[in-house]
């Protein structure tokens, strides 16, 4: 089961970034072994953005599609991603944006992300526990 946290400050506006993560049809572009993605909705609900979006990932002869339910909460500046149909048993993930700074010192934004996941195939799932943190090192 990959478990996985990352915090790193950042040199640009909180709003940059997080329409940077939910720009999901561009993840194939820098995420490692992201081979497609495709948003089947998208919806402003006001408060809260919801996405159902597929990702594809692996290598090869090794990759498998899931979708994910995707809900960015407007007010806490927080997104949370399940996992609603593929290879996984479960997946979490959580990103949280807190913007520090002004504009005269200039703006960072905290960024926080978390994911928990298990693959329903074990040989993957062991192999993707011995090199997430690799990956997730390397897009952070």
């Amino acid at each position: 089961m990959p478990q996985a946290s990352v915090k790193r400050l950042i040199d640009s506006r909180k709003d940059k970034l997080i329409n940077f993560v939910l720009d999901i049809e561009k993840y194939p572009e820098f995420i490692p072994f992201c081979e497609r993605s495709k948003v089947h909705e998208r919806h402003d609900d006001g408060d809260i953005i919801n996405i159902i979006a597929d990702l594809t990932i692996g290598k090869g002869p090794f990759k498998d599609t899931f979708k994910s339910d995707v809900k960015f909460h407007k007010k806490n500046d927080h997104i949370h991603v399940v996992n609603i149909e593929g290879p996984l048993n479960y997946m979490e993930n959580n990103w949280n944006f807190a913007e520090k700074g002004d504009l005269k010192k200039g703006f960072k934004t905290e960024v926080s992300f978390e994911i928990d996941f298990e693959i329903k195939n074990k040989f993957l799932n062991i192999l993707m526990a011995k090199s997430f943190q690799y990956g997730l090192e390397k897009i952070a």
